[in-house]
């Protein structure tokens, strides 16, 4: 099969062809796995953080991406839950232990064995991709496999963060960023809580303008004072400046969720204008997310069908995954990009 790979930690500023294009075996299940034809891959910053190093994988040549939907080829002699022919998808989480403290909490996303789809182990952008059955889930009927795609990280990882920052209906919530995932949360947040005001702070013009068309209450730069505090904030941004500045306008008891695998450390500056007076004092929180749960996925999934929350998407041939990549690292960021793989 075609797959495309991450050879070694590379800056994609420096380097505008990160991933190379290889023909490798197609994947043979084990007997609690499925193989999927994938149809579309779903585009993430994470696969940036990996090129540079911030996340860095756990072997090389690997193939990224852990958005992944497609058609169910092939199955193990024990797989009950697929078929032949079934619509599936796969997310971050590739497996988790099933036996610790935390998977049994219902924490899988902090099992010490957790491993992540495209980091871990073998991803998504490629022609095939095998995957345990316990760990691929049904997609929607009325999306298409493109719209499928970025549901399964930006989608289920924005809605893992909409829970942590725990808002009620009728409260202030704040988008820090807005791409992928900043625009599944907004969605979302329109669908569950219709009477809360929503204040997305963007740099991009074309995310401010896509922002107010999907319902935001207020737009504006990141260092722009909104017209009100915040109950909480979600921030999705890859670099430290934007969360630290949204803290003081959280009101007392007030929680900033980071929903960032890493952070770039190019303004750790940023860190030490941290106010505890201003920024902390209070009892504001800070909470960061972590990996994501099959819990989160199978909601989610079935959240979208229920209030029918479809992805902006900007779709990018096969060919073209580095392009998508170099377009990402360089803000060129409306709603959610998905490479296709079958044409």
């Amino acid at each position: 099969m075609k797959a495309w790979v991450i050879e070694e930690i590379t800056h994609i500023s420096e380097n505008t062809n990160p991933l190379k294009l290889v023909e490798i075996d197609d994947p043979e299940p084990k007997k609690d796995e499925i193989v999927i034809k994938v149809y579309a891959c779903g585009i993430c910053h994470t696969e940036i953080d990996e090129i540079e190093g911030r996340a860095q994988p756990s072997f090389f040549p690997i193939i990224p991406g852990h958005q992944i939907v497609g058609e169910v080829v092939k199955i193990g002699e024990e797989v009950t839950k697929f078929k032949i022919g079934d619509r599936v998808g796969a997310g971050w989480i590739y497996f988790s232990c099933e036996k610790c403290e935390y998977c049994k909490r219902g924490l899988e996303n902090l099992c010490s064995q957790f491993k992540a789809t495209g980091k871990d182990a073998q991803g998504g952008y490629a022609e095939y991709f095998k995957i345990k059955e316990n760990f691929a889930f049904p997609l929607p009927k009325t999306f298409s496999y493109e719209e499928c795609a970025p549901l399964f990280c930006a989608g289920a990882i924005g809605y893992r963060s909409i829970k942590l920052a725990n808002p009620r209906d009728e409260q202030n919530i704040g988008l820090v960023g807005f791409g992928a995932s900043g625009h599944l949360v907004l969605k979302t947040i329109k669908a569950l809580f219709p009477f809360s005001k929503v204040f997305v702070f963007a740099r991009n013009p074309k995310q401010r303008e896509l922002a107010l068309s999907l319902g935001a209450f207020w737009v504006g730069d990141i260092e722009e004072e909104p017209p009100q505090k915040l109950h909480c904030a979600i921030d999705t941004t890859p670099v430290w400046k934007p969360p630290l500045t949204i803290l003081k306008y959280l009101v007392p008891g007030g929680r900033l969720v980071i929903n960032a695998i890493r952070k770039e450390d190019k303004d750790k500056e940023a860190l030490l204008n941290l106010d505890y007076a201003r920024d902390l004092w209070l009892e504001k929180e800070i909470k960061s997310v972590a990996n994501v749960t099959r819990k989160d996925i199978k909601e989610f999934l079935q959240l979208v069908e229920v209030f029918n929350i479809k992805p902006e998407i900007e779709i990018y041939p096969f060919e073209k995954a580095n392009q998508a990549l170099i377009d990402i690292k360089n803000k060129k960021i409306k709603g959610a990009k998905v490479l296709k793989i079958i044409e």
